[in-house]
């Protein structure tokens, strides 16, 4: 049986996105992005929220075509345009992006048919509104969650009101010179 995996950046006082709904504060660099390889590498099928997919789906096929684009870039936009990719919303009325399924409504019943399917991970990236939703619901079974060192004071978070007490067990742990804590953390059952 797959997981549901959130996989996710946060400040170190648990902010998923600042006030201005921003990702700046995150110091994204050469190792965070060797990081990212290792965690695409166990995805079956990225989930995405309609906001995180809106924009994936408005950057990512431009790449293949953009002649300054890195090995990095450009093999990630080639995957991300064939893999299946799972778009969570109930404001959608299709998804357009190749390759893409749409869940509007029964999440918990389709993510648990999805969960059911062979195959490797299904995994939410960012999507704090998402993974809220899908953290209430109690569909995610581990957390990728890379601890960034700032203190944003506000934004959006994935953990706040709503969620009740998540008991985790911590798997690993690393810390990158850029003071980021990269943690993996299941869920107690």
């Amino acid at each position: 049986m797959r997981k549901l995996v959130l996989f996710m950046h946060v400040s170190l006082d648990g902010y998923a996105l600042d006030s201005n709904g921003g990702l700046e504060w995150i110091p994204y660099n050469e190792e965070l992005e060797k990081y990212a390889e290792e965690v695409v590498a166990e995805v079956g099928s990225p989930v995405y929220g309609r906001t995180t997919y809106q924009m994936m789906e408005s950057y990512w096929p431009t790449v293949l075509d953009d002649p300054n684009a890195t090995k990095h870039e450009l093999e990630h936009a080639d995957w991300v345009q064939h893999v299946k990719k799972i778009v969570i919303s109930g404001t959608m009325d299709k998804a357009e992006w190749n390759n893409t399924v749409l869940i509007k409504n029964n999440i918990a019943e389709q993510i648990k048919a999805l969960k059911e399917q062979p195959g490797k991970n299904l995994v939410i990236f960012g999507s704090p509104g998402a993974a809220k939703t899908l953290l209430e619901l109690g569909l995610i079974d581990e957390f990728l969650l890379t601890i960034c060192p700032v203190v944003l004071g506000s934004g959006k978070s994935v953990f706040d009101g709503g969620v009740e007490k998540i008991k985790l067990k911590l798997l690993s742990s690393r810390t990158f010179k850029s003071g980021i804590i990269a943690t993996r953390y299941e869920l107690e059952r």
